[in-house]
């Protein structure tokens, strides 16, 4: 196939140089000139020769391993992306699974300290309670004495007024055991 494409490069240079000899040898075209034409055809060919065997083994080969490598890092990269992708989205359920864990325990905490709050609110209301109804019945223990003192006072008081005032009315002694019996009478009927 070479030798074919190179007799056929041939026929044609030199068809073209048997038209262009006359003048171009005459405006001074070396490259042109018949009598040069076939150690530059043969230069020619040895240097295709040389360059197409230097691209296809060396330089194309080269070429191809490079692409070869580059190929494989491409595809190790996005083999360690994918990995890597997996990995995060697994990290991340995890941390959405620990979230709402964390949410759920902490909503638990938040309701045991309310009932703890509330209970705590209730004994001490109801300490509170007992303590201010002991204080109300001791308060309306001492109020009852105290009124009972001031009746009493009162039961006395009335008693001696009503006694000197029968006296100086009556002119006479009157008895004290039936006047404060009268007083006791009067009081009872108010009171």
């Amino acid at each position: 196939m070479v030798m074919g494409t190179v007799r056929t490069a041939l026929a044609f240079v030199s068809g073209a140089m048997a038209l262009a000899a006359g003048p171009a040898s005459a405006a001074g075209l070396p490259q042109l000139d018949a009598s040069t034409y076939a150690p530059q055809v043969i230069w020619l060919a040895i240097t295709f020769a040389v360059l197409y065997v230097l691209m296809a083994k060396v330089a194309l080969p080269r070429i191809g391993h490079v692409l070869e490598e580059r190929r494989y890092k491409i595809d190790q990269n996005l083999k360690m992306a994918e990995s890597l992708k997996g990995e995060a989205e697994a990290a991340a359920e995890a941390y959405e699974g620990a979230l709402a864990d964390a949410r759920a325990r902490a909503g638990t905490v938040l309701s045991d300290v309310r009932e703890g709050a509330a209970r705590d609110a209730a004994e001490r209301q109801a300490e509170l309670r007992a303590r201010l109804h002991a204080d109300i019945q001791e308060a309306e223990a001492g109020i009852a004495e105290a009124r009972d003192k001031a009746v009493a006072g009162i039961r006395d008081v009335a008693a001696e007024v009503a006694h000197s005032a029968a006296e100086k009315l009556a002119g006479e002694t009157v008895d004290a055991g039936a006047v404060r019996s009268a007083v006791d009478a009067a009081l009872k009927e108010r009171g």
